[in-house]
């Protein structure tokens, strides 16, 4: 069992995976058996909630126990969580927050794509980390796993990117139109008709991996908004097969010390499909 206050009106789903990944996994499982109570009432449906309302989650042990991320590095300024694909970054921080009541969000990964964060513990690692975002001094290296066929072995992609808010969508295009957007990849291994490649983002906009590697004709698998239909379901993705594997953050201050280490994902995509590689 877990109980929690809301602290601001919101529906019963969304607050679920913004506060309590364990019972987002599960969450219409929990409903169809009732076993979730607003303010002691039994519910069966996303309810709306005001704030104030008490939420609790009759979960079972197994459930309980089922983990949203790892930590994988702590000291006394930053916590470097590996997340689960499923999981709402908001979520890990709404857990991270009761171990540690000063952590600081800083960044997010989309629900479906798993991999490293990094949070701050104080005022002056936040400040110092969101600075060195700002100033691209935080390098990032994605996995990803993509349906057809890249042009060329390795390359730097420039494109134009748009946002269409009412959709949660981008689009992009080779015309001038938008916000620029570089994208750099490089193929690491082929499997069949599935193309393993490392990706860096030059510039960090909504959705760029997967809208970009999508212009081109190389969509991630499993990619439910800008994906092959098609190759989702002949290799039953439902998530896209993206993974934030490598961190690195490079600051003159508080935090430089950090600048010696990457921080890597022990997380494969690879490996599931190693007995196709051809």
């Amino acid at each position: 069992m877990k109980e929690f206050i809301v602290k601001k009106a919101d529906t019963l789903r969304n607050f679920t995976d913004n506060t309590y990944p364990q019972g987002s996994f599960c969450l219409d499982r929990l409903l169809k058996k009732r076993d979730v109570r607003v303010n002691g009432e039994k519910v069966g449906t996303n309810v709306s909630l005001a704030a104030g309302d008490r939420v609790t989650y009759y979960t079972t042990p197994a459930q309980e126990e089922k983990k949203a991320f790892d930590v994988i590095y702590a000291d006394e300024n930053v916590l470097v969580v590996d997340k689960d694909s499923g999981v709402n970054s908001e979520a890990v921080y709404a857990v991270l927050c009761e171990q540690t009541p000063d952590c600081r969000f800083i960044h997010r990964l989309d629900r479906n794509t798993q991999g490293l964060m990094i949070f701050a513990k104080t005022a002056a690692a936040e400040d110092e980390l969101r600075a060195a975002f700002r100033a691209r001094k935080v390098h990032k290296v994605y996995h990803a796993v993509c349906t057809g066929r890249f042009p060329v072995d390795a390359a730097v992609l420039t494109a134009y990117l748009k946002k269409n808010t009412a959709g949660s969508l981008v689009s992009v295009s080779d015309a001038p139109v938008g916000e620029k957007i570089v994208t750099e990849y490089r193929i690491l291994r082929r499997a069949g008709e599935l193309t393993f490649v490392e990706v860096i983002l030059h510039t960090g906009k909504t959705h760029q991996i997967r809208a970009h590697l999508a212009h081109i004709g190389c969509p991630v698998l499993g990619d439910g908004k800008y994906g092959d239909k098609r190759a989702n379901a002949r290799y039953a993705r439902t998530r896209q097969c993206l993974l934030a594997k490598e961190l690195t953050v490079r600051t003159d201050g508080l935090l430089s010390y950090l600048g010696d280490r990457t921080f890597v994902s022990p997380r494969d995509l690879f490996f599931c499909f190693c007995e196709k590689e051809n």
